[in-house]
């Protein structure tokens, strides 16, 4: 349930309606909005008496969310949530914030490379996978904490800022030690211990949809974080597994409308995952910022042929910067513009 006050409303009457849903046994969330302010009311078992909440003043009307999930909803929250990063970087803005770099940290000297080119062509922020779940127990998986403090070393000495997956609950505590986003990866999107424990540690969330997850189950798993205080949440279109093998995934950039319409929550693509092949990268780069996703996350590797996951779908670095200027003028034909690359490096406090 939702409380929406006039506008014009007093604090006294906001602190009146959360006193009164405290009252009833319930939590109440107030949502500051630019024209006018919002309560949650949160843990609704159905025997709200709502006429106890709109005959207080300054209340303008009781909207009921029907949908499994409440506050990651369009009705709980109408203006678009921007997640603000270090320095200033929004992502859920005007601007389309692009993510760039290798599928996995394989040494500093890989990692350091690709971050250089990356920033050249314009990216903002760096990935990398220093814990990595891979389909077969004998594929490389990743450099762990190492891998973490190579990422770190490369947001020092580029100003790039970071995103990588965090597989457990320990995993989490250390990438949020390191990184300036935590990725919860498409395999754990319903670990739902996992979501617990990344929804308190205070640090951004790119949550990613699972291969065979419908929107509605990823904005359920989206529900966790913000259920433990965690406002700050972007989503993320990978691709969903289908039937046809000329590709690895099905990337289904008609989440992006959808998913803009039911949630308040940035979502951007990943052509990389959504279709495993990269020669397909592009086209679907392309695509998914003429969709109107708020940003892409591209795999780049310095020699992709080297790779120890995802050569195939990686670029190689000029196709990288081909994209970039592909992407920028659809941008800037649907009236948005490329997010910059921060002017000084970000040093982790």
């Amino acid at each position: 349930m939702l409380i929406v006050m006039e506008h014009g409303a007093t604090q006294d009457q906001v602190n009146r309606v959360v006193r009164t849903i405290e009252e009833l046994g319930y939590q109440a969330r107030p949502m500051p909005g630019a024209q006018r302010t919002a309560v949650g009311l949160v843990g609704n078992d159905g025997r709200v008496d709502s006429s106890r909440l709109s005959a207080l003043p300054g209340v303008k009307e009781i909207i009921h969310v029907t949908q499994p999930y409440k506050q990651v909803s369009r009705e709980w929250k109408q203006e678009t949530t921007r997640v603000t990063l270090p320095g200033g970087l929004v992502i859920g803005g005007d601007e389309v914030v692009v993510i760039a770099g290798p599928c996995s940290v394989e040494s500093e000297v890989q990692l350091i490379t690709a971050a250089r080119q990356v920033r050249a062509a314009g990216a903002s922020i760096l990935r990398g996978g220093a814990f990595k779940p891979r389909t077969s127990p004998y594929a490389f998986q990743g450099l762990g904490l190492k891998g973490l403090e190579l990422l770190a070393k490369a947001r020092e000495e580029t100003g790039l800022l970071i995103v990588t997956e965090a597989m457990d609950i320990e995993g989490v505590d250390a990438v949020a030690e390191h990184a300036d986003i935590i990725q919860i990866g498409a395999r754990n999107m319903q670990n739902f211990s996992l979501l617990k424990h990344a929804g308190r540690v205070g640090k951004p969330v790119l949550l990613k949809r699972g291969m065979a997850a419908t929107i509605t189950e990823l904005l359920l798993s989206a529900e966790y974080l913000l259920a433990e205080g965690n406002h700050q949440v972007i989503l993320c279109e990978r691709g969903i597994r289908g039937f046809d093998p000329a590709t690895r995934n099905v990337l289904d950039l008609t989440a992006i409308p959808v998913v803009q319409s039911l949630s308040h929550l940035p979502i951007i693509a990943d052509p990389s995952h959504g279709t495993g092949r990269r020669d397909k990268v592009i086209p679907m780069a392309r695509a998914a910022v003429a969709s109107g996703a708020d940003g892409i996350m591209v795999e780049v590797h310095p020699e992709p042929d080297r790779a120890l996951s995802d050569g195939d779908q990686s670029l190689y670095p000029h196709q990288f910067t081909e994209l970039m200027r592909q992407v920028e003028m659809i941008a800037e034909a649907i009236g948005r513009k490329i997010a910059q690359p921060l002017m000084t490096p970000i040093r982790q406090k």
